[in-house]
């Protein structure tokens, strides 16, 4: 019959001992099977389990143990205790012969039989040939093979005070298996009449041997035999064997859970660092990617920028070299010709001496054109006078406009004076004739007026003409005094040329460097990046203030660029682009590129005209000396 119960419903941990005895009488009335064949049994309440067939012991291994695990649940708890019980019970009869059911035999307390531990049986009456003192070991050895079917450790014979071999110990193994073959041990003499109980009689047979297993009895005797078992034994229970094997099992258990526990905490704890570690591993992978395309493009644009010194290099060199093979073969030419002059020293003496007057020709134009030299030097001299003159003449034709607008601002005052006075006299309407005559006088006056002041407008327009002219002369004279301070410039010029609104690139990187020391191509396009910058139209960081009356210019403080700058490299660097941008701003706003000023680096500001062609007559007037 199947088994039903798996469609009844769960049971509590309290209602155990009630399931447990409705199975109980369900087994014994026979509405579920357990045996099937011989000695085959299954287990009713495991239907779905891999292994199905067990024998008697195992089955009862099996439902004692399963009801005996706390970790399943008390409905199955239940059932396999029953399963336990009918099998030790109603079909002890039809078990194996096995200690483990003798295991489970509930025998009242006090009442339960004592076996020595390590299982042990005790052989009487040897034969005469084992008795000989001089032979223990193969007499032991003899009686340990004798009885191999019960797989004996170890056979001890036993002396008494007359040195005769009086008994032998046989020792089983120490599980339950040894005492399965201790049992079957006692069983076999039992069976032939020469157990223990057979040797107690009086008139016992003495023609073969004895044997029994060791109990309480055999444990407390006063003969060798008793003190050997109390050296090497303890006497122990069935029972307590089974208890001490739960307990230990129990042990076992609860060890083996806490580790396994600690495994799973410790899983745990593997297992969220293995995800913090693919986290950062996923945030590396990324910083890494980022490099890896920084570093791709900065590769990029070092290719392209070698490639292009790379050409400019390679046109040089060739340049180079077609100049250096030009020289080499005219030097080659000279030789040959200074070869052939030699040996041939009297049929071309005459072009020798040709030679020399060519020579001493180019060396007469050398001094020409040294003078020539000293020249223009000396008219650079007059030019800087002449233009110094002129921008005199400018500030003076100057200050005469000024008198002269001055003049003409007064001319214009009185002209409208007098036409007001004209217009009152007409609102008048006054016919006397002294109003009459002071009202020509007037007109006369005021004809005058306007025919000086149609004068001055001209003499204004040739002055304007002749001062715009002046300033663009002024003008030149300025770029070709820049033009001579740049070929003359040296390093320890005091005045010379700056360009207004360039970035100091010396200085910035400086600043830089100690943000990034070790990379210098980053520094230089850091340097080439800010230059860009400052050239750009649409960027104008300044903002328009009103201070004492003036309108300026100042730079915003927070604008973007500028903030950014001085977080990433510091202040120095930043006021070195401020410096660039206020130049610029002043001195060319609109085209938004650097211009040439004339520069006093000593007390670094501008430096007028007058000054600057002073430095250089005075410089001129040392070379002058040094070459004389």
């Amino acid at each position: 019959m199947d088994h039903s119960s798996s469609e009844e419903s769960d049971v509590s941990d309290s209602d155990i001992g009630v399931h447990e005895e409705k199975t109980y009488n369900q087994l014994r009335a026979g509405k579920v099977k357990v045996k099937h064949g011989n000695n085959t049994f299954r287990c009713p309440f495991c239907p779905g389990k891999k292994k199905q067939d067990y024998s008697s012991k195992d089955l009862l291994q099996h439902a004692s143990g399963v009801g005996a695990a706390s970790k399943h649940k008390a409905k199955v708890k239940a059932t396999h205790l029953a399963l336990a019980r009918y099998l030790k019970v109603d079909l002890a009869g039809s078990l194996e012969s096995s200690p483990q059911l003798a295991t489970v035999e509930h025998q009242p307390p006090g009442s339960e039989e004592k076996y020595v531990w390590p299982w042990m049986g005790i052989l009487v009456n040897l034969p005469t040939e084992l008795k000989g003192k001089g032979f223990v070991g193969e007499s032991e050895e003899r009686l340990r093979a004798q009885f191999s079917r019960f797989k004996p450790l170890q056979v001890t014979i036993l002396w008494n005070s007359t040195d005769n071999a009086d008994y032998a110990i046989v020792k089983f193994a120490e599980n339950w298996n040894g005492m399965k073959d201790a049992l079957a041990f006692e069983k076999h003499f039992n069976v032939e009449r020469y157990g223990k109980t057979d040797w107690n009689k009086r008139n016992c047979r003495r023609d073969d041997l004895y044997g029994w297993v060791a109990r309480s009895d055999d444990y407390n005797s006063l003969e060798p035999m008793g003190k050997y078992l109390r050296k090497n034994g303890e006497l122990k229970g069935v029972c307590d064997l089974e208890h001490e094997g739960q307990r230990k099992m129990g042990r076992h258990v609860g060890y083996y859970a806490r580790q396994i526990e600690e495994k799973n905490k410790y899983l745990e704890e593997l297992t969220l660092m293995n995800n913090q570690n693919g986290l950062k591993l996923e945030r590396m992978m990324e910083e890494k990617d980022q490099l890896f395309e920084e570093h791709n493009r900065n590769i990029i644009e070092l290719q392209q920028h070698a490639c292009k010194d790379s050409k400019r290099i390679i046109d040089e060199n060739l340049k180079l070299y077609e100049e250096l093979q030009a020289k080499i073969h005219e030097i080659d030419r000279r030789c040959k010709e200074l070869n052939y002059l030699a040996t041939n020293t009297n049929i071309y003496r005459g072009k020798l001496v040709a030679e020399k007057e060519k020579n001493a020709k180019e060396n007469e134009l050398l001094n020409l054109a040294n003078l020539k030299q000293k020249e223009a030097d000396e008219e650079l001299l007059r030019l800087v006078e002449k233009h110094k003159q002129e921008k005199e003449e400018a500030l003076r034709k100057q200050v005469e406009l000024e008198l002269e607008l001055d003049s003409r601002q007064k001319l214009e005052l009185e002209k409208e004076q007098l036409r007001g006075k004209i217009e009152v006299m007409k609102m008048m309407g006054s016919e006397e004739d002294g109003t009459l005559k002071e009202l020509d006088e007037l007109r006369t006056k005021l004809e005058e007026k306007d025919d000086d002041m149609e004068s001055m407008d001209s003499l204004n327009q040739a002055l304007i003409i002749k001062n715009q002219r002046t300033i663009d002369e002024l003008k030149e004279a300025k770029k070709e005094l820049i033009n001579g301070l740049e070929k003359m410039a040296g390093v320890r010029s005091i005045i010379g040329v700056k360009r207004m609104g360039e970035l100091d690139q010396k200085t910035f990187y400086n600043a830089c460097k100690n943000k990034m020391p070790n990379d210098k191509l980053k520094l230089a396009l850091v340097c080439s990046k800010w230059e860009d910058e400052i050239t750009k139209p649409e960027w104008h960081p300044f903002k328009v203030i009103e201070t004492a009356g003036q309108i300026k210019e100042i730079i915003k403080e927070d604008d973007g660029k500028l903030q950014a700058l001085r977080a990433q490299y510091g202040d120095e660097a930043c006021n070195v682009v401020v410096k660039a941008l206020v130049e610029m701003n002043e001195y060319n706003p609109s085209g938004r590129y650097p211009v040439p000023e004339l520069w006093n680096f000593k007390q670094n500001r501008s430096a007028p005209m007058p000054e600057a062609a002073s430095y250089l007559l005075k410089q001129w007037k040392t070379h002058k000396k040094r070459n004389t």
